[in-house]
């Protein structure tokens, strides 16, 4: 059965590169938000294995939403992983800090963020 991913980003671009990346060399089956409350919605329905998080968005950030995410039953169990242009050790840090799995930076390469996605969660490269 396929990694199932949700891509929680408020940028087009960057929601159809990365679910083209994770699904055409990982095989993994991607859902995506384009804000933060939907997010949380597509997070609740669908149980994904990951949840791939902007930190910078307009209305709920990423900070706020992962917050949201631990406090309900239905998420708390899903391993976050931050997207970040902030590569900063403090930022980087500040994120890790609040529970996050892990923290990429943006841009990222598409033709290694399946590979870095599965070593951040120590899930084995398809």
């Amino acid at each position: 059965m396929p990694k199932r991913i949700l891509i929680v980003d408020d940028d087009d671009d960057i929601r159809e590169v990365a679910s083209l990346s994770l699904e055409s060399l990982a095989g993994y089956q991607v859902f995506t938000a384009s804000s933060g409350s939907s997010g949380l919605t597509i997070a609740a329905k669908e149980q994904p294995d990951a949840i791939l998080l902007d930190v910078m968005m307009p209305d709920m950030d990423g900070p706020t939403t992962f917050q949201k995410l631990q406090a309900q039953d239905a998420t708390a169990h899903i391993p976050v992983v931050f997207l970040t242009a902030k590569v900063q050790p403090s930022e980087r840090a500040r994120f890790a800090s609040l529970g996050a799995a892990a923290v990429l930076s943006k841009p990222f390469d598409p033709m290694t963020l399946a590979y870095e996605l599965a070593d951040a969660l120590g899930w084995p490269r398809s």
